[in-house]
């Protein structure tokens, strides 16, 4: 065989394998995801349905799953996630409904409003793609490089931090994610210099939020729309909640439940967005307090959520 001959072989060759080991990584890795305990691939087993299903972005974590459940005896699923843009939560709330028995309750922050959220935390879903046309179809539309790049290389899906939770959270129930740490002096010293604080929100937000809204409320679900508290200091930084409050209940038609400086002190606030266990616990009982959080009595329920 000539030079050229052999050349154009051992391409042939690098090529069949690099795409062989692709596709028995990606596989590999696929059934990581696909057995995983974290909160999306329960998911999409259609092992998550609840009672109580939360959503938010990592405000939303302080949803405290396993107090929730000692203190209401009902069944939680809580789908946020850090930086998770409405966009997205839409995207997971309807395949949350095309998997899983419809909840009795939606409880959602509102926070998610907000163009800081990261729409770029989108692509780290790719992982999550090959169970869900509504998502892919999303992904193709708003990040196709991302997507088609998942479409080329399986690899290519996985190589995100989504993934890695999946991995972390393997065999282990990922229930317990929340901070457990206590604002630090210095950042409780900081506060004094911070400027106004704005959301940052978009007609297509509002949009969003009332899809979901109008699609849980189609299927019997109860929705309630929260502010999770913010450090009272910082609480009076925010400028414009008033406004936002007032635009999600004009698209909504519901009443927005405005929790952001209904925690007092330092002990409970582990920065200035986001409760730490100790305040997860002091909120969870007002919500619990006003109705908001339903025991399972009121439910009619048994506990562990029967009906």
């Amino acid at each position: 065989m000539n030079p050229g001959g052999k050349k154009i072989l051992w391409v042939f060759a690098f090529l069949v394998v690099t795409f062989t080991g692709d596709r028995i990584g990606g596989a590999l890795l696929e059934s990581i995801v696909s057995q995983s305990k974290f909160r999306f691939s329960r998911l999409y087993r259609g092992e998550a349905g609840c009672d109580l299903l939360f959503m938010g972005n990592s405000r939303g974590l302080i949803f405290y799953q396993p107090y929730i459940e000692e203190k209401t005896g009902l069944q939680t699923c809580n789908l946020s996630y850090n930086a998770m843009p409405m966009s997205l939560a839409t995207v997971l709330l309807e395949d949350y409904l095309d998997n899983n028995k419809a909840p009795r309750k939606l409880i959602l922050d509102i926070s998610m409003l907000d163009t800081r959220m990261d729409e770029n935390l989108s692509t780290g879903f790719n992982c999550y793609t090959p169970y869900s046309a509504r998502l892919r179809n999303f992904l193709k539309a708003r990040f196709p490089k991302a997507y088609y790049g998942g479409r080329v290389s399986h690899l290519y899906r996985y190589n995100n931090e989504v993934f890695q939770r999946a991995l972390f959270y393997w065999k282990k129930s990922d229930k317990d994610w929340l901070l457990d740490r206590v604002i630090t002096p210095t950042l409780q010293e900081r506060v004094k210099e911070e400027g106004p604080f704005l959301f940052n929100f978009t007609d297509e937000m509002l949009a969003d939020l009332k899809a979901v809204v109008d699609t849980y409320r189609e299927k019997g679900v109860e929705v309630a729309l929260v502010v999770n508290p913010y450090y009272p200091p910082f609480a009076k930084k925010i400028a414009n909640l008033d406004e936002l409050i007032a635009a999600i209940e004009k698209a909504t038609g519901l009443t927005v439940h405005n929790y952001a400086d209904s925690i007092a002190g330092t002990e409970g606030f582990g920065d200035y967005q986001h409760l730490n266990k100790t305040g997860s616990r002091q909120y969870l009982d007002l919500l619990i307090k006003d109705g908001i959080l339903p025991v399972s009595d009121s439910f009619g329920f048994s506990e562990g959520g029967e009906h």
